[in-house]
């Protein structure tokens, strides 16, 4: 009987089922500057601040990607650096049965938005340790961005990347 169900597809698992799992979630990049203390403690506070956010996905294995979300904060007070945050917060995630499109998706809007609370976390925590103000990063829509990206992706492949034939497939590295 089993000989049976194994000939006509029965009892086997289905090859198409879906999974999605982390693996682990781990600091991989974290540095901290403030180069023009202890002079920058003195005065009001009133810094300008801007944040860069980026995002890169590769490949480790069949199935498994490494994915990362990377930012940098920069604190000027009066056109002097104050300090230079970085973080790069990871995830290692474990994908299978997906179509490219929704990997893709999966890979560009939801890992990173899956470690970013880790990565806000670790910049609160490391700019305090510097003797700064608590920085609280508001979350970060990532599903528009990766829409956004897309888009312009999109456009430049209908502009001139057309003629060259330089289509992608698989997952859009971040």
């Amino acid at each position: 009987m089993a000989e049976e169900d194994a000939a006509s597809g029965q009892g086997q698992p289905q090859e198409n089922k879906q999974q999605f799992a982390i693996r682990k979630i781990y600091l991989r990049d974290l540095s901290f500057e403030a180069p023009n203390a202890p002079a920058v403690f003195s005065g009001e506070w009133k810094p300008e601040v801007s944040v860069d956010l980026d995002t890169r996905t590769s490949r480790i294995a069949e199935n498994t990607y490494e994915n990362v979300v990377r930012v940098t904060v920069t604190a000027k007070q009066q056109d002097k650096t104050a300090y230079l945050c970085e973080v790069e917060q990871a995830g290692i995630f474990v994908l299978s049965g997906f179509d490219d499109k929704t990997l893709d998706a999966l890979l560009g809007s939801y890992c990173p938005a899956q470690l970013f609370p880790y990565a806000r976390e670790a910049i609160s925590d490391v700019i305090t340790k510097g003797g700064f103000p608590q920085m609280v990063l508001a979350p970060v829509n990532f599903e528009a961005l990766y829409m956004q990206r897309r888009r312009k992706q999109q456009e430049q492949q209908q502009g001139g990347d057309a003629a060259s034939g330089d289509g992608q497939d698989g997952p859009a590295q971040h």
